[in-house]
């Protein structure tokens, strides 16, 4: 009968001591961790330095020059929706390119009944005199279509593959950017 109660005593002893040192462990690994959108390191809002971007035109293939347009208005939008003209102190230049690809083909017709476009956009934040590179890297993504045997239908299908396609590009570049920018002084 008292062995029962050490065991039962001695629990609450080790069950305390293990929340103590998760507490100790969630301490010391909070400074690690920095709120993207949260105060910056040079304790300006994340949103003046991201409206801070000028986003130039985007170097694309010819003929792929409308991804190029869809993703250069997202960024802005994402990066200063606010319509309210900003001082500029960083330039974001980009290039890249799109590729459809056509996994499945129908056996009876031998048409493609989906497309896939796969793009790849190389960015880089450079200072507004262009001296200084800030960040650099690739952004890749895919977006899939189901194409028709009208030709109309699968146009606007693409189209709007497309523009779901620089959405997420957007997105991507923009959270990898306020990555750099959020640690930056």
């Amino acid at each position: 009968m008292m062995r029962m109660a050490v065991q039962k005593g001695g629990r609450p002893v080790a069950r305390a001591a293990k929340l103590a040192l998760i507490a100790a462990l969630a301490v010391n690994l909070s400074a690690c961790f920095r709120p993207l959108y949260g105060p910056t390191a040079s304790g300006e809002p994340m949103a003046a330095l991201l409206a801070g971007i000028q986003v130039d035109d985007i170097n694309m293939a010819q003929g792929q020059e409308r991804l190029g347009h869809y993703l250069r208005s997202e960024l802005i939008f994402d990066l200063d929706g606010s319509g309210q003209p900003s001082p500029k102190r960083y330039k974001l230049k980009m290039e890249g390119s799109e590729s459809l690809q056509t996994p499945i083909v129908s056996s009876q017709t031998g048409r493609a009944e989906a497309g896939t476009i796969v793009a790849n956009i190389r960015y880089r934040l450079e200072n507004l005199e262009g001296t200084k590179i800030i960040t650099e890297g690739v952004a890749t993504s895919t977006a899939t279509y189901d194409r028709s045997v009208q030709r109309f239908a699968s146009l606007r299908a693409a189209r709007d593959a497309e523009i779901r396609l620089s959405k997420v590009l957007a997105e991507q570049i923009k959270t990898r950017i306020a990555s750099v920018l959020v640690t930056k002084p």
